[in-house]
Formats: structure tokens, C-alpha cells, sequence
């Protein structure tokens, strides 16, 4: 990973601060971006402790499209040139939330996101043979089904439910992102239960069943050994479309391999965020 650029986001705690500090430390420059200034001043000063390659960190509110763009277009022009995208940044909200934009809070974050920031930096990313995307999914995909009717979460609401859904979600658009480019490597993944801050500002009974499920979950550093992998690993070259556990390709559900599913996704986020590839 020697001089190559790595864009990441949800970089500034969890499994991609991990990701991030072990793909600086084998020589990569790493572009975050990040919610919190706070946060990721602290994350970029942690990198730089470990090896001062030009790291830089980007700020977005990455559940408005409008900052989705701003921050693919900032990135884009300051990076022509992109080895390797991270789409990591997710949350689970307990009670339903609607952004400025119309969406539902997880479908906008946890989907939209990685769609809009995926999009706007492929220029950079065509500039690189062999570039990679990497998306974090779940296997908390599973049992989750999407329908095209509600894909706003109006009618019975739940927390965990919908995040399922989103995770299946980033597996549909893992599948029919493969299928559109050529020369770029795309593969989602599914990093572990991971103790880190995810669930912990989610409210409700949720959030205290996750506190007490972490009592149990694997930790952040073995969480993100499946997203260096994906980034760096001379075995993943060629290898798209696929879903990984463990750094070992993994079987989604039929959901997640449902062809017209991913492509009916794709045309309603292009029509719901106003990008197109």
C-alpha cells in the first residue's frame, strides 16, 4: 500500500479507525471523511503519529445529499487520483427520523451515502487500474427484504429492522456496482458483532441491548481485519461482486442475490438523490 491513497469514511472510531491506522502503517495516505472535527482531529493526529504521509480528513454530514456531493466533489477535486474507497460510515437510529431531504435517517446514511460518495469520486477512482471499493454490509442482512413500496420506513418502524435492511442494501449495490464498472474492484463485507460506538447514541431499549450484547462481541481490531484485507490484499485483485467474511468469500442471502432487486435499488436511489453513473 506504499504511497497509495485510501478514502475512508466512519474513520474516526470503531473498525474504521482501525482500518485506517493498519493501511497507514503498510505506507498508504489516508483521506477521512468524518462527521465530528473533534473526532477527526484526533483521528488524523493519531495517523500521523504513525506515519505522516500528507493524511488529510474532509467534514460532511453524510445523511443530506446535498453534503453527500459537496463532500465527493471536495475530495474528488483534491484527489484525482484514488486507490481505494472504504464506504464504512453507518448508524442505527431506534426512533424514525426524517432528513431535510425527505429520507428515512438509516436509509439515508447507511445506503444513500455510499451510492452518492461512490459516484462522485469514480473519476478518481478510473484514474487508478485495479482501484478498489470496499463497502462495509452485515451479516445482520439476513431476513431483511426490501419493499419498493416503503423504502422510507414509514410503516412499522423499527430500529435494528431497518438497519438490517440497509445492510442488505449495501450488498444489492456492491452487486450492481460490479456489474457497471469495469477495471474497478468492488466487494462488501461483513466485519463481525464489533464492540465499538455503533448503537450507543441510538436511543431506547435498543441502546441498552446493544451495550449489553458488546459484553460479547469481537474486538474493534479483529472487526476490521476483513476491511484491510479488501483494500490490500494481492488475492482480492480481479476478485468483484463478492461478499466477505473473515477475509473468505461469503454467501449473502437470496435477497442480497437478487439481480432485479439490486437494479430496481439502483434506479430508486438514482431517482431519490438526482445522481447517476
Amino acid at each position: 500500500m506504499n504511497g497509495k491513497i485510501v478514502v475512508i469514511t466512519g474513520a474516526t472510531s470503531g473498525i474504521g479507525q482501525v482500518a485506517a491506522e493498519r493501511l497507514a502503517e503498510q505506507g498508504a495516505r489516508i483521506v477521512q471523511i468524518a462527521r465530528s472535527q473533534e473526532r477527526g482531529q484526533s483521528a488524523l493526529a493519531r495517523l500521523r503519529s504513525i506515519r505522516d504521509a500528507g493524511h488529510t480528513v474532509h467534514y460532511a454530514d453524510l445523511s443530506r445529499i446535498s453534503e453527500m456531493k459537496r463532500i465527493a466533489a471536495e475530495v474528488a477535486s483534491a484527489e484525482p487520483r484514488i486507490d481505494v474507497l472504504i464506504n464504512n460510515a453507518g448508524a442505527m437510529f431506534n426512533t424514525r427520523q426524517v432528513t431535510g431531504d425527505g429520507l428515512e435517517l438509516t436509509f439515508a446514511t447507511n445506503h444513500a451515502a455510499y451510492f452518492v460518495v461512490t459516484l462522485g469520486l469514480l473519476k478518481s477512482l478510473r484514474a487508478v487500474p485495479d482501484s478498489r471499493i470496499v463497502s462495509t454490509a452485515s451479516d445482520a442482512h439476513r431476513g431483511a427484504k426490501l419493499d419498493f413500496n416503503d423504502l422510507q420506513n414509514e410503516r412499522g418502524y423499527s430500529g435494528f429492522g431497518v438497519y438490517k435492511k440497509s445492510k442488505l442494501a449495501n450488498i444489492l449495490f456492491t452487486q450492481e456496482l460490479a456489474k457497471r464498472l469495469k477495471g474497478t474492484t468492488v466487494n462488501s463485507l461483513h466485519p463481525g458483532f464489533v464492540s465499538t460506538r455503533f448503537g450507543n447514541e441510538s436511543g431506547g431499549l435498543g441502546q441498552l441491548v446493544m451495550r449489553i450484547a458488546k459484553l460479547v462481541a469481537i474486538t474493534p481490531e479483529k472487526g476490521a481485519e476483513t476491511i484491510v484485507y479488501l483494500a490490500s490484499s494481492r488475492e482480492v485483485a480481479g476478485v468483484t461482486g463478492e461478499y466477505f467474511y473473515k477475509c473468505k468469500r461469503s454467501t449473502p442471502t437470496k435477497e442480497a442475490q437478487d439481480d432485479a432487486n439490486a437494479q430496481r435499488l439502483w434506479d430508486e436511489t438514482e431517482r431519490l438523490t438526482g445522481v447517476r453513473l
